[in-house]
């Protein structure tokens, strides 16, 4: 396994690859790698003969008051992870390679961004998109992987991909979770020791709002009730939003008749978590 630092270093190693017929999967990430970033690895290294790991804390998808300089950093980790998971290249570029200071082009994707985790993080989705078209165009993936975890950037990326050609599969992985359900985040090492208890809410809320729709529950407010309510039986925790959409447009129901997304974002102390699950009508 390989780690390079530019962009002209990658697109040599890919265009040697590409010359002998190897697929490439990519993993895009902000490293801090944990067992869900490693599913993902190996979910792309068993499907495609080469994987690239993107490691990039992505400076222009944080807001101005959110937590760049103290998002999570440790690159010897983050190899150990990859190397494990069989990656056969980590991308590590430094935000001066990967951004030319005079940029005027941007990536954005108009109404799925607009709810959840959008309405609360205006510059976020655009970051995002404009870094993941950049990624796409250096690496020329066959396929890339996300986390269901973040359900909306999933559901955008998609459409970004149908909407713009790009001739890449992308392939969504499902969310793992430690063993009390918390569903793995790197932000979880913000939290205390008591923030870590009270953090398992949020997947007792929403395995409540599942139990609701297994028993024939139809209306969104009602599962919105209840997880609000479980939600705000524990002290540390703060609701952002709790959303109830369609799985594809990402635009809220209000009875639900289709395959549905159900998003949540609380913050537990000064700690913003997201999770989700989607529920497809029988």
């Amino acid at each position: 396994m390989e780690t390079v630092h530019t962009i002209l270093e990658t697109r040599k190693i890919i265009k040697a690859w590409k010359k002998d017929g190897l697929t490439v999967g990519l993993v895009p990430t902000m490293g801090f790698l944990h067992e869900g970033h490693e599913s993902l690895v190996k979910k792309a290294a068993a499907e495609n003969d080469k994987v690239v790991v993107s490691i990039f804390v992505n400076p222009i998808q944080f807001g101005p008051n959110e937590d760049l300089e103290a998002y999570p950093r440790d690159l010897d980790k983050d190899k150990l992870v990859c190397e494990k998971a069989n990656a056969d290249l980590i991308f590590n570029p430094s935000p001066e390679e990967m951004y030319f200071d005079n940029a005027v082009t941007s990536v954005a994707v108009k109404e799925l961004t607009e709810g959840l985790c959008g309405s609360k993080r205006p510059v976020h989705f655009q970051g995002v998109c404009t870094v993941v078209s950049k990624l796409f165009n250096i690496v020329t993936p066959d396929r890339a992987y996300f986390g269901e975890k973040d359900a909306q950037q999933l559901a955008v990326i998609k459409r970004m991909v149908q909407d713009l050609n790009f001739d890449i599969d992308i392939v969504g992985c499902p969310i793992v979770r430690e063993e009390d359900g918390l569903a793995k985040s790197s932000r979880n090492t913000y939290l205390s020791r008591d923030e870590r208890k009270a953090a398992v809410i949020l997947n007792e809320s929403l395995n409540l709002a599942k139990e609701a729709l297994k028993s024939g529950e139809q209306y969104a407010s009602k599962l919105t009730g209840i997880i609000s309510k479980k939600i705000s039986s524990e002290p540390l925790a703060k609701i952002d939003y709790i959303e109830i959409v369609d799985s594809l447009e990402l635009k809220p129901v209000c009875k639900i008749s289709s395959s549905i997304l159900v998003a949540i974002a609380i913050y537990i102390g000064n700690t913003r978590l997201i999770d989700n699950f989607t529920w497809d009508i029988k």
